[in-house]
C-alpha cells in the first residue's frame, strides 16, 4: 500500500531539522510505541523565563516519525512552557500538511515526547506545570483517544 505524504513530510523526513542532543538539557523526554517500534527522545533548553530557547531530537523510526520530531522541535522553539504544552499531535500533523491516518501515531509520539521533556524539566526544578500530566512511555495506549 503506497502512502501519500505531503511535500513537507518528505522534506522533514529527508532533511530533518534540530537533530541531535542538548548537553545539560533543561528537560529530556523519551517515549515509544510498542506497536510500531518507534522511539523518540526530545531535549529542551529552557531559559529563566520558562521560554524554550532550543529543542533537539533523536528518533528511531519511520520517515513520518522523523518528520513529526523535526516539526515538533520547530514548533516549540521560542515558545513559553504553556504554549509548548498546548501543541497537540493534530497541530504537528497540520504543520506538516497532514499525515496518512495510519501514521497519526507518529504525531502523537511527538506531542508526548514534548510533554515528557517538560515533565523532566518540572521535576528537575521542583515545579508543577499547570495542565501537564505524567507522560506515558508507550503511546500505543493513547492512540485511540488522540488519533480517532
Amino acid at each position: 500500500m503506497a502512502m501519500n505524504y505531503s511535500d513537507k513530510v518528505i522534506d522533514h523526513s529527508l532533511n530533518p531539522r534540530n537533530v541531535g542532543e542538548i548537553e545539560d538539557a533543561s528537560g529530556c523526554g523519551t517515549v515509544g510505541n510498542a506497536v510500531c517500534g518507534d522511539i523518540m527522545r526530545v531535549y529542551l533548553d529552557i531559559d529563566e523565563n520558562q521560554v524554550i530557547r532550543d529543542a533537539k531530537f533523536k528518533t528511531f523510526g519511520c520517515g513520518a516519525a522523523i518528520a513529526t520530531s523535526s516539526m515538533a522541535t520547530m514548533l516549540v522553539k521560542g515558545k513559553s512552557i504553556q504554549d509548548a504544552l498546548a501543541i497537540t499531535n493534530k497541530a504537528v500533523a497540520e504543520a506538516l500538511d497532514g499525515l496518512p491516518p495510519v501514521k497519526m501515531h507518529c504525531s502523537l509520539l511527538a506531542e508526548e515526547a514534548i510533554h515528557a521533556a517538560l515533565w523532566d524539566y518540572a521535576e528537575k526544578n521542583g515545579i508543577a506545570i499547570e495542565g501537564l500530566d505524567r507522560p506515558v512511555h508507550d503511546v500505543s495506549e493513547l492512540e485511540e483517544e488522540h488519533c480517532a
